[in-house]
């Protein structure tokens, strides 16, 4: 019988639980019966020794998991071009380029950044969605972490709970925006284009946060903070203000040409060809550690010709720092 072995140390947090409590809260992903199975059959072992559900569970506690292996994905691996910023035992840093879907879909049944995850480690295929815990859209570039165990898996899907995975953006809106601001919605699909979502009552609650960095004559450059990760938040809620992404038809519509834009400048917006954002940086406490991590994904090509282009076409002193 092939075994999924992965050893899990005690935080305070689970201080004084039950171990098969403590084990679901860990594995979420597992049943409390089947993690019960697991200890009764001696697939885990507490401090090196044989141990029974009961048992309380104390800081510094190992658990040694020779548990049977259930493939979590059935997805094939493949060669897929992207760039590994770091990893370690416990997560993989992703910089993830545009024109990439993160996992299979329907329209995507492969080419996608899981299937180039098996193909650079195969045992993912023993994490739900190949330890996948957030995603970007599929022409939004950046950084994105990767869980390598269940633990870390567990760990980092609980940070994104409670808000504690920080991640800051940028990007080109539409529009001189006048100031920073929050907004604060509830999203949901839209209700006639299934492939939108859109601010609505009966929705789930997103929160964006948004600076100016640079103005230019008819576009701004922004810092874009989340504390939810709703499906295309940063494009529903930057268009719900009046400021739609460059290059982003689904919410910002048919492409217009700003008035006063030159040839060259007016050839690069229309053939950017994707929404302009880009995941800049990600911070976390280390699933194993605890020590805080931050990782940053340098801009894209495109996207600083794009900023370049847009410092050029206005004299210096006319560009306004907030």
């Amino acid at each position: 019988m092939k075994l999924l072995q992965q050893q899990i140390r005690i935080e305070s947090e689970f201080s004084g639980s039950r171990l098969d409590q403590a084990l679901h809260r860990l594995l979420p992903d597992f049943s409390r019966s089947v993690i019960q199975d697991w200890i009764k059959s001696n697939f885990i072992q507490l401090n090196r020794k044989p141990c029974q559900q009961k048992q309380k569970v104390y800081v510094g506690d190992l658990i040694d998991l020779d548990i049977p292996f259930v493939a979590k994905i059935s997805d094939l691996p493949q060669k897929i071009e992207f760039n590994i910023i770091h990893e370690d035992n416990d997560f993989f840093i992703i910089d993830k380029p545009a024109n990439l879907v993160v996992h299979p879909a329907a329209g995507h049944a492969s080419g996608t950044l899981v299937n180039g995850l098996l193909d650079i480690d195969p045992t993912l295929e023993q994490l739900p969605r190949a330890g996948i815990v957030h995603r970007l859209d599929k022409d939004t570039t950046g950084v994105m972490v990767v869980a390598r165990t269940l633990q870390a898996h567990a760990s980092l899907v609980d940070q994104l709970q409670q808000r504690l995975v920080k991640r800051e953006y940028i990007a080109i809106t539409q529009g001189v925006v006048t100031a920073g601001r929050t907004v604060e919605t509830e999203i949901a699909r839209h209700p006639v284009n299934r492939k939108k979502m859109a601010v609505q009552i009966k929705g789930k609650h997103a929160i964006t946060h948004f600076q100016v960095a640079e103005k230019f004559s008819h576009h701004t450059f922004v810092k874009v903070q989340l504390e939810t990760g709703r499906t295309h938040q940063i494009r529903v809620h930057l268009a719900h203000v009046h400021y739609p992404l460059l290059g982003d038809p689904l919410y910002g519509g048919r492409f217009r040409l700003p008035m006063g834009v030159d040839a060259e400048l007016g050839t690069m917006m229309r053939n950017f060809g994707r929404q302009a954002l880009h995941a800049r940086y990600l911070s976390f406490a280390h699933p194993t550690t605890k020590e805080p991590c931050r990782f940053e994904a340098k801009i894209p090509k495109d996207f600083q010709r794009m900023l370049d282009a847009l410092r050029a076409s206005i004299p210096d002193d006319d560009s306004k720092t907030g």
